[in-house]
């Protein structure tokens, strides 16, 4: 087994050789000892320390280098080990200053075998939670770039287009756009492509907390506010100091509200619940609405000042059925996604016959609804592609999206009867069938033909129910 090494750096052998002693005695770590700066110094350089024990003083001589001094050098030399400091003078301004200077935690002497192997622990456990905290930041600023979102068609394009100009801006963005179809991952994308996208994006649903609640939430309160305020608490406002702040469904904010949000987009301030003083923000607003606040304004029901000041920039979402492009791209996007977590098997794709039922769908519910379908469809299909009967019957149409002349006549791909009147026997079929969700039975009554003859036919063209 590969033990993790840990370098010693203490002036005093008997400090040294115990210290050592602990190490050995934890089977996954191997000592290493150094009695001076320089000798700590040339080590740490050298060799690959997982943790480095440094004693404070590091001399007898009051005038001589202490940790200060090994924590500046190390630093510049690019160490990147789990630097612990040690002393027999249990001093807070010490802790704290070598602290600031890069050490991960603070001993103080004289130390017993269970502490030392306490702040190994607890320093191998900070340096696992820091790496995944920057890998997670990086995994959501990746998800969050243009490139990964899932969109190709014109009217996308322009909005990142206009997303790439104003997203260093602290200006209000007003997102819009029928529900489900991609208003908050819209607004992250514009935070995480921002000069602000190392602080927090914090997001609320001004419909969904109720409207005594709501007001602490945004902006905070003190302790004794109000009956339950049994300690202070921080706002979303501060929450997301530096960073976005995303009302969702702003539409559905209360009037009171209303006011007090208008404050802040002019001020720059919030007060909490209950307290005299102000505290200055720098948050940016995002907001979005599925609802038309223009006809919100002029039923009295939104503020008319409020409007303005959060519809400095629009951004507009257009419908799923309006960018058709975009369909296939999410539909290979969502079978690769769920494919990890649900089937057991890859599903490759969606057979023509789908395909088609899929593209000429009208989408009402948008990307949302179109992810459920998808999600469905791999729960339900027996086929390495999604078939018609896996879809939804609700999806479907007895009217087959046919090209046509100019007299508006349909044409056909082939003159062929034969080939026609098969193609249609096939679909009528394969729609009884998902009507019914798979009940031979009434499959057959409702297209007038025998059962016997209905497994016929299934057979010959393939079909499972």
């Amino acid at each position: 087994m590969n033990r993790k090494r840990v370098l010693i750096i203490d002036d005093e052998y008997e400090v040294r050789s115990l210290l050592g002693n602990y190490i050995q005695r934890m089977k996954e770590y191997e000592p290493t000892l150094a009695k001076d700066l320089d000798e700590g110094l040339a080590l740490a350089k050298n060799n690959d320390f997982t943790h480095i024990l440094c004693d404070y003083y590091l001399s007898k001589d009051e005038d001589g280098p202490t940790a200060i001094d090994f924590l500046q050098e190390a630093k510049a030399a690019g160490v990147t080990s789990n630097i612990i400091i040690m002393s027999g003078k249990a001093e807070v301004d010490m802790a704290v200053e070598v602290t600031k200077m890069g050490a991960v935690d603070y001993l103080a002497k004289p130390i017993t075998f269970a502490q030392l192997e306490f702040t190994l622990k607890r320093a191998e456990e900070r340096e696992k939670l820091y790496k995944e905290n920057v890998q997670l930041k990086q995994q959501v600023e990746e998800k969050y770039a243009f490139s990964n979102i899932i969109a190709r068609s014109p009217q996308m394009e322009r909005i990142f287009e206009v997303i790439e100009k104003v997203k260093d801006y602290k200006t209000t963005v007003l997102v819009t756009g029928e529900s489900g179809t991609g208003k908050e991952l819209v607004s992250r994308a514009l935070h995480f492509n921002s000069i602000r996208k190392h602080a927090p994006f914090v997001a609320v649903n001004c419909g969904g907390i109720p409207e005594n609640l709501l007001e602490s939430e945004l902006f905070g309160h003190v302790k004794g506010a109000f009956t339950d305020a049994v300690r202070s608490k921080r706002g979303l406002f501060e929450e997301a100091q530096g960073g976005t702040l995303f009302l969702d469904e702003i539409g559905e904010l209360p009037m009171s509200l209303q006011v007090k949000l208008l404050r802040v987009l002019q001020e720059h301030e919030i007060r909490p619940v209950g307290d005299t003083r102000t505290i200055k923000v720098d948050v940016r607003i995002v907001a979005a609405t599925a609802r038309d606040l223009g006809e919100l304004v002029r039923k009295g029901k939104f503020r008319e000042d409020l409007y303005y000041r959060i519809n400095v920039l629009t951004i507009v979402i257009p419908p799923l059925r309006e960018r058709k492009e975009d369909i296939r791209l999410l539909i290979d996007h969502f079978i690769k996604k769920y494919n990890k977590v649900i089937t057991p098997k890859e599903v490759k794709g969606v057979s023509p016959e789908a395909m088609q039922v899929l593209m000429n769908y009208k989408w009402p519910g948008n990307v949302r609804e179109l992810e459920n379908v998808i999600e469905r469809a791999l729960v339900l299909t027996e086929h390495e592609t999604i078939q018609l009967e896996d879809l939804p019957s609700n999806l479907h149409s007895i009217e087959i999206p046919t090209q046509k002349d100019s007299t508006g006549q349909f044409v056909p791909e082939t003159l062929s009867i034969k080939k026609n009147a098969k193609k249609m026997e096939r679909r009528l079929i394969t729609l009884a069938l998902a009507k019914t969700r798979g009940n031979k039975t009434q499959a057959a009554q409702l297209l007038e033909i025998s059962l016997p003859a209905l497994l016929y036919k299934m057979k010959e063209y393939g079909l499972r129910a």
